[in-house]
């Protein structure tokens, strides 16, 4: 009898089983997620809205979500992807490790290093070949 065919077998098999168990696992998580849905959450759905949880009907799995003030969606339970943590609003006075504020600019800075960008496009320099206000060759 040849063992080798029987080890490649059972190492497909053991790959399989490791790979089903995993998505397994993956799909209870992400369904336990999905039942503990509250009002008040921030989610994202499938396609990308943002929005927070509004109202929850349970006899229907149906999620009313608020993305903007006014503007409310229904969406099946199933669409919501995920939980989105709300942002962590950043002290703006908070010290840099040199001791200065972040978004102080140098004191010690000379006029040489602000970049100095035109608001219009009359500063820039004509092309070769363009005319000039004269009828002459700018050249």
């Amino acid at each position: 009898m040849d063992f080798s065919l029987i080890l490649i077998l059972a190492l497909a098999a053991g790959a399989m089983f490791l790979m089903t168990n995993r998505s397994r696992k993956a799909q209870k998580e992400a369904a336990a997620f999905r039942t503990n849905l509250a009002p008040g959450q921030e989610v994202m759905t499938g396609s990308g809205l943002f929005g927070t949880i509004v109202a929850v009907d349970e006899e229907k799995d149906i999620i009313t979500i608020e993305s903007t003030p006014g503007n409310q969606s229904r969406w099946l339970r199933a669409a919501i992807a995920k939980l989105v943590e709300p942002p962590v609003a950043e002290d703006p006075a908070e010290d840099d490790e040199d001791g200065s504020v972040l978004g102080d600019t140098d004191p010690t800075s000379t006029v040489d290093d602000v970049l100095d960008v035109p608001d219009d496009l009359s500063g820039l320099t004509d092309k070769p070949g363009d005319k000039r206000d004269d009828g002459t060759d700018s050249k």
